[in-house]
């Protein structure tokens, strides 16, 4: 049997028992009432925080692209991130900012999943909500010598932005 008195015998944390409510309690009282005030409702169990997982490459760009189309951000923000002909395509589709809506509200990025048919490549699509339409983007991706990820193809609700093809005006 332990000699401390402040917890119970074969507890072993470092805390003790929480303040009981004051007051003569007898056999001929019956049960105690649940304390009031802040320890009436047990505390909840809090989640263990996830290790901020830094984002794949297909959704990274879905969030840049969706920022570009929308015109949230200029078009030369994605300088550096495109290959080919892709930029150029980007440049002459986003001042007609396809995916911004007309009742104010900022599209959002509902889904994002992406495959790799080869080492160094990566086919993505992507859901977006604006307003109350979904659009649907797709876009490849390719892995350059220096491992970095650049956008090489995009569609957007079945208009083609690569080489060769028009933007809609």
């Amino acid at each position: 049997m332990s000699t401390d008195r402040t917890r119970p015998a074969g507890r072993r944390d470092q805390h003790g028992p929480r303040s009981a409510p004051s007051g003569p309690r007898s056999a001929s009282n019956g049960p105690r009432p649940a304390p009031s005030g802040p320890r009436s409702v047990p505390p909840q169990r809090s989640r263990r925080l996830q290790p901020h997982r830094p984002l794949r490459p297909h959704q990274w760009f879905a969030e840049r692209l969706l920022a570009v189309l929308s015109g949230q951000r200029p078009v030369h923000w994605m300088l550096g991130h495109t290959i080919g002909e892709a930029y150029d395509q980007l440049a002459e589709l986003a001042p007609s900012t396809p995916l911004r809506t007309t009742h104010g509200s900022r599209p959002v990025l509902r889904h994002c999943r992406g495959a790799q048919p080869a080492t160094g490549v990566v086919e993505a699509f992507a859901s977006i909500a604006a307003g109350d339409r979904v659009r649907a983007m797709a876009f490849r991706l390719e892995q350059g010598a220096d491992q970095r990820w650049r956008c090489a193809a995009v569609e957007l609700g079945g208009e083609r932005l690569t080489a060769g093809t028009p933007g809609p005006r």
